[in-house]
């Protein structure tokens, strides 16, 4: 395994370097000027935009833009904005905040989604089946925008049990109404997902074995049928961390939260580049080293898998 490890971090490096050159141009090829835009409706000195531009090297190619800020980020050193705040402070002020707000969507999306689905599975065909299965349909057919505001408007306006606003992100209380919005649309796949697999496995030869050794009902439910159904729902889940983190623009917008959809999103309005670029070479380097981990759960739950 140590050997597979090393080998799929090597396959990493050349993965990152794509990933950050196609984001650092896609960046650079935004429309506006972030220089001129810091002056609002003022006509600018023509000679002080150049200085600007020559102090943060936008005067460069961009390839050598994105050589230099490469060399800069192997030191530790994201760059700052054009307001002269290292972007590496504003990261470490809005991920955290991010990662509660992730973590709490995660943990939700599979204590709800995994039970919901081997309910559904252990009753394939019968009424509960066809209520989880109607139940998610319903839920994925809802955008997400639009279900966090009737949250919001629902359990924090009319009922008044949650704030309509998180203004303590440490609080898990206070953010346990945008997770669940957040984790809602996931949640809904892991529960297909997990009935479509218990129902498989449930026909599969070694049920009929472990069935017909006499095995207790809870173990082999909770050891056998568990483990070889939850391969493709780990493989999903680990996927979807990456995109919680990057899709809770929609989320922390709603329920005004200070955290890295934030400060996203105000940075693509101002078209402050070195704080998108920075923002998302964290967000991919997570799910690179999220899909790692990954892989190498599935040897944890299926003894069958080996890595050379």
């Amino acid at each position: 395994m140590g050997r597979y490890a090393a080998r799929r971090l090597l396959q990493m490096i050349p993965i990152f370097i794509g990933t950050t050159l196609l984001i650092f141009l896609m960046v650079h090829i935004l429309p506006g000027d972030p220089v001129r835009a810091m002056y609002g409706d003022k006509a600018p000195d023509p000679a002080q935009i150049a200085a600007i531009k020559h102090a943060y090297g936008f005067d460069k190619p961009v390839l050598e833009q994105y050589v230099n800020y490469m060399w800069k980020l192997l030191q530790g050193d994201f760059g700052n904005n054009l307001a002269g705040r290292p972007v590496l402070d504003l990261m470490t002020d809005a991920f955290p905040v991010t990662l509660r707000l992730t973590l709490l969507a995660i943990i939700l999306e599979i204590i709800i989604g995994v039970s919901l689905g081997a309910w559904a599975g252990l009753k394939a065909g019968k009424a509960v089946d066809t209520g989880v299965l109607i139940f998610t349909l319903v839920v994925i057919s809802i955008p997400v925008f639009v279900l966090g505001f009737i949250a919001r408007f629902v359990f924090a306006d009319e009922l008044g049990w949650l704030p309509p606003n998180v203004q303590d992100s440490t609080n898990l209380g206070q953010l346990f109404l945008p997770a669940l919005v957040l984790a809602t649309l996931s949640m809904a796949y892991v529960a297909r997902l997990t009935r479509t697999t218990f129902a498989e496995n449930l026909r599969a030869d070694y049920m009929r074995t472990a069935l017909a050794k006499g095995l207790p009902r809870r173990r082999i439910v909770g050891v056998h049928l568990l483990r070889n159904s939850l391969i493709p729902v780990v493989t999903f889940i680990g996927t979807d961390i990456g995109g919680f983190i990057g899709g809770a623009v929609i989320t922390e917008g709603i329920f005004n939260i200070q955290g890295v959809g934030n400060l996203l999103y105000r940075a693509v309005q101002t078209s402050e580049g070195s704080t998108v670029t920075g923002v998302v070479t964290v967000i991919v380097l997570v799910i690179l080293v999220i899909n790692l981990l990954i892989d190498l759960l599935y040897a944890v739950l299926d003894p069958r898998i080996r890595y050379a």
